[in-house]
C-alpha cells in the first residue's frame, strides 16, 4: 500500500510539472501573438511573467527583446539580446536582432560583426546578408552592400528587399540606370507596391526625367493614398514643370498626412511666393521651426554675408588700383587738384554702380538658391511594414517630470482598485497586522482622492480608539488619514505625539516628512501662482525666491530630510525612504546625493520601477545618456510606459 502511494504521488507530480510547462508555453504563445498585433508593454508582462519561473529559457529574452525593440528601447533590447546569447551562444535569430539594434544605434561596425556570427550560424539567411548589406551602406561602403544584396538574391532571385536594398545603394554610386533595372524588377514582382514606384519616381527625378517620375509618384499614390512623401514629391515634379498651382495642393495634402514634414512647408513658401500668395512668411517660419536646416533668414544671412565679402575683396583691389593712380597722379607734372577731386568723384560714383549691382547680383543668387533647395524627401530607406500606432506608445509625447513621492494610504479591506503593482515592505504589514488588518494600510504614489469620503470616516474611527487607548500607534493612524484628507496642521499634531510617545516608530517620521512636504509644496505652489511662474522642472525652484523667504524654505527642507534621515536609521531596509529623500535631494539640485539614495533604494527592492525612472531622468541630466537610457528601460519593462517616449527623444 505504501508503494502505491509513493507512485501515485510521483504521478501527480509529474502532472503538476506538465500543468507548469503548459502554462510557460501559454505565456510564450500570448506575448508573441501580443507583439504580433502590436501591444508591445503587454508582451513584455507576460515574457517577464516566463523569466521569473524560467531564467533559463532563451526564446523568452528574444522575444521580450524584440518587443523592447519595436518600442524603441534599442538598449534594453541588445540587455536581452545579450542573455539570449548567454544562455544559447549559436542562436543567429539573437545574433540578427542585436545586429539590428546596433545599427539603430548608429553603431555599424558592431552590427556588422553580429551580422557575421549570425551568418557562421545560418549562411543561407538572405535577412541577414540584407541587413548587413545596410550597415555598409550606412559606412558608405557601397561595393560591400552590393555584394551582400547580391548573395541575397542568390539565395532569394525575387527577394524584393534585396532588390530595393540594391537599388538603394546604386543610387549612391550614381548608377542611376542600374538602380531603376533594379525597381523595374521590384514592380514586376509586386506590382502594386507604392515604395517601389517612390523610389523609382526618385530616380528618373535624379536623371531629370520630369514626367517619366510624375507618373511613378501617381502611381505610388494611386496605392497608397496616405503617403505624404509621394505627395510632397510629386509636387516637387509639378514645381520643376512650373505647375506651381498643382504643386501647392499636393504640399497640401503632404501637410494634412503629416503636419510635422518640414520640407513639406518651406517647398509650399516658394510656390506660394513665386505666385503671389499669402502665407509664404508663415510657412518658411514653420519650416524653420520644425527643422533648423530650412531656416530662411539664415541662409538670408549667409548669401549677405558672402556678397560682403565679395565688396571688401572688390573694395581692396579698388583701393590698391586708387594708390597706384594717386602715386602715378603725384609723380606726373601736368595733374591738377581739380583733376583729383573730379576723378574721386567718379570713382566713388563706380562704387556705388558696383555695390548696387552686387546686391542685385546677391538677390538673384538668393532667389536661385531658393529655387536649388527644393528639397525631395529620400524615399529609400522606407520601412517595408506599415507602422501601427497602438502599441508604439514611445510616439506618444508625455510631460517629462519625475515620479511623485510615496505616502502611506489606505483602501477599503475588500478593495481591488490598485493602479498598478503594490511593493511590500515588513513595516507597513506590521502597522496592519497592529490594526487587525482594518483600515488595509499601503504605500503608493499615486491619487487617492476617490476615497476621501471612507478617509473621514477613518478619522471619526480612529477620534473613538484614541479616547479609549491613546497610544503612539492610533495616533499615527490618525495623523495619516489627516493627511490623506489634506488637513495638515491636524496630521501635524497628530505625528509629533504619536513620536512624543513612541520615538522609536519609524513610520511616523517617513509620514511626518511626508506632511510637511506637502505643506511645503503648497507654499510653493501659492508663491509660484503669486508670480505667474507655475513650472515643472528639475532646478530648484527656490531661486526665485529672496534671501530671507529662501532660508526658511530651506529650512523646512532640512526638516524633511532629518525625518527621512531618522526613519532610516529606524529602519535601514525601508527603501521608501531612500526614494523619497532623493526626490527633496532632486528638488534642492543635489543630483550626485540623489543618485546614491536611489541606488540603496534600487538594492532594497530590485524592482522599485519609480527608482529607476527618477534615477534615469538624472543621469540624462547629469548627460549619462548610456546608464540614463537602461534605468529608462528598465522602468518600462516594470510597467512605466512613459519611458520609452523619453527614450526615444533623449537617447536613441
Amino acid at each position: 500500500m505504501k508503494k502505491i502511494s509513493i507512485i501515485f504521488i510521483m504521478l501527480l507530480s509529474f502532472s503538476f510539472l506538465a500543468e507548469a510547462q503548459l502554462n510557460i508555453n501559454h505565456f510564450i504563445r500570448v506575448g508573441r501573438t501580443r507583439i504580433s498585433i502590436g501591444n508591445y508593454t503587454g508582451a513584455i508582462e507576460y515574457f517577464n511573467i516566463v523569466i521569473e519561473f524560467k531564467p533559463y529559457l532563451a526564446e523568452a529574452y528574444l522575444y521580450r527583446g524584440v518587443a523592447k525593440h519595436s518600442l524603441e528601447d534599442y538598449r534594453g533590447a541588445i540587455e536581452d539580446y545579450d542573455k539570449a546569447i548567454e544562455i544559447k551562444p549559436y542562436y543567429p535569430m539573437a545574433y540578427n536582432n542585436r545586429g539590428m539594434a546596433y545599427h539603430n544605434l548608429r553603431r555599424y561596425d558592431k552590427a556588422i560583426e553580429d551580422y557575421n556570427r549570425a551568418l557562421e550560424f545560418d549562411p543561407n539567411d538572405e535577412t541577414i546578408y540584407n541587413n548587413r548589406g545596410i550597415a555598409k551602406l550606412a559606412l558608405k561602403n557601397m561595393e560591400g552592400a552590393i555584394e551582400d544584396y547580391n548573395k541575397a538574391l542568390d539565395i532569394n532571385p525575387k527577394s524584393t528587399h534585396a532588390l530595393m536594398n540594391r537599388s538603394n545603394a546604386k543610387i549612391v554610386n550614381g548608377d542611376i540606370e542600374g538602380a531603376i533595372k533594379d525597381l523595374n524588377q521590384v514592380i514586376i514582382i509586386r506590382p502594386h507596391y507604392a515604395a517601389a514606384y517612390l523610389n523609382r519616381g526618385l530616380a528618373r527625378f535624379e536623371l531629370e526625367d520630369y514626367a517619366s517620375a510624375l507618373r511613378d509618384y501617381d502611381q505610388a499614390i494611386r496605392f497608397d493614398p496616405e503617403n505624404a512623401l509621394a505627395f510632397n514629391n510629386r509636387a516637387i515634379v509639378k514645381h520643376k514643370l512650373e505647375d506651381y498651382e498643382g504643386a501647392v495642393m499636393d504640399y497640401d495634402m503632404a501637410i494634412q498626412l503629416n503636419p510635422e514634414m518640414a520640407s513639406a512647408y518651406f517647398n509650399r513658401a516658394m510656390a506660394r511666393e513665386i505666385l503671389g500668395r499669402p502665407g509664404f512668411e508663415n510657412d518658411y517660419q514653420i519650416a524653420a521651426k520644425l527643422n533648423p536646416q530650412f531656416d530662411l533668414s539664415r541662409r538670408r544671412i549667409d548669401a549677405e554675408q558672402l556678397a560682403q565679402q565679395q565688396k571688401q575683396q572688390s573694395g581692396n583691389s579698388q583701393q590698391q588700383n586708387s594708390n597706384t593712380q594717386q602715386q602715378n597722379a603725384a609723380n606726373s607734372a601736368g595733374q591738377t587738384t581739380a583733376q583729383n577731386n573730379a576723378e574721386k568723384d567718379n570713382k566713388q560714383s563706380d562704387e556705388d554702380t558696383k555695390e548696387r549691382a552686387e546686391k542685385e547680383r546677391a538677390e538673384e543668387r538668393r532667389r536661385r538658391q531658393i529655387v536649388r533647395d527644393l528639397v525631395i524627401e529620400d524615399t529609400r530607406d522606407l520601412p517595408e511594414e506599415v507602422e501601427v500606432d497602438d502599441g508604439r506608445i514611445q510616439n506618444k509625447n508625455i510631460v517629462i517630470e519625475l515620479q511623485p513621492p510615496f505616502f502611506i494610504s489606505a483602501f477599503e479591506k475588500n478593495a481591488v482598485d490598485y493602479d498598478r503593482f503594490q511593493y511590500y515592505n515588513l513595516a507597513i504589514d506590521d502597522l496592519n497586522a497592529e490594526n487587525n488588518y482594518n483600515p488595509l494600510l499601503s504605500i503608493t504614489n499615486k491619487p487617492v482622492t476617490s476615497y476621501q469620503s471612507v478617509f473621514e470616516n477613518f478619522i471619526l474611527f480612529f477620534n473613538e480608539k484614541i479616547a479609549v487607548q491613546p497610544n503612539a500607534s492610533n495616533y499615527l493612524n490618525r495623523g495619516i488619514f489627516y493627511s490623506l484628507t489634506e488637513n495638515y496642521n491636524r496630521a501635524m499634531e497628530d505625528l509629533n505625539k504619536a513620536i512624543d510617545l513612541d520615538e522609536r516608530l519609524g513610520l511616523a517620521y517617513f509620514a511626518r516628512a511626508n506632511c510637511a512636504y506637502r505643506i511645503q509644496e503648497q507654499i510653493e505652489l501659492i508663491s509660484e501662482s503669486q508670480s505667474n511662474n507655475v513650472s515643472i522642472s528639475m532646478t530648484n525652484r527656490l531661486n526665485d525666491t529672496d534671501d530671507d523667504e529662501s532660508d526658511v524654505v530651506a529650512h523646512n527642507y532640512d526638516r524633511i530630510l532629518e525625518d527621512y534621515q531618522i526613519a532610516l536609521f529606524l529602519n535601514p531596509k525601508f527603501f521608501f525612504g531612500y526614494y523619497n529623500r532623493a526626490y527633496i535631494k532632486l528638488r534642492l539640485n543635489d543630483y550626485r546625493g540623489a543618485v546614491e539614495d536611489l541606488n540603496r533604494a534600487i538594492d532594497l527592492e530590485p524592482e522599485f520601477a519609480e527608482a529607476y525612472f527618477n534615477r534615469g531622468l538624472t543621469k540624462i541630466f547629469l548627460n549619462d545618456i548610456e546608464e540614463g537610457a537602461l534605468d529608462l528601460s528598465r522602468a518600462g519593462e516594470l510597467g512605466i510606459d512613459g519611458a520609452y517616449n523619453i527614450i526615444k527623444r533623449y537617447c536613441n
